[in-house]
């Protein structure tokens, strides 16, 4: 068998805004609470995909400080350019955009990117030979 990845695990300053932050940008669900670490761990996953990748997410990290030229990145994949767009604004509003909506040659797509409460940058995709429905394109 060969390994398969099923999760990332996130030390994050505060346990909170990070769940918050990935609940209401990328529609994840706690799905798994426990004690842990000195208050609790938790597990984030996209609705449907329990069983297939998580964020195991726990107190007691040190802020990523990225800067503002690192593409460090949790990649996330939407269905238009209005919805890169969407999130960008509401991102711009809540004060944690780092690239705005742009646009790059195949494969990389448009996209935007925000920076969650530890740090991470996280970026919102539309056009990539990655997510659903991309199982038709080629990849370079």
């Amino acid at each position: 068998m060969r390994p398969t990845l099923t999760h990332i695990a996130l030390h994050v300053p505060e346990l909170q805004p990070c769940v918050d932050f990935y609940r209401e940008f990328c529609g994840m669900q706690v799905i798994h609470e426990r004690a842990g670490k000195g208050s609790k761990i938790v597990w984030m996953a996209e609705p449907g995909k329990e069983h297939q990748f998580i964020f195991v997410i726990m107190p007691g990290g040190t802020d990523r400080d990225l800067a503002a030229d690192d593409y460090s990145h949790f990649g996330f994949a939407v269905d238009s350019r209005e919805a890169v767009d969407a999130i960008a604004q509401r991102a711009a509003t809540a004060g944690c955009l780092v690239w705005a909506s742009r646009d790059e040659p195949y494969p990389v797509g448009y996209y935007c990117g925000l920076r969650d409460p530890a740090g991470n940058y996280v970026e919102f995709s539309y056009g990539q030979p990655l997510g659903p429905g991309s199982e038709a394109m080629p990849i370079p």
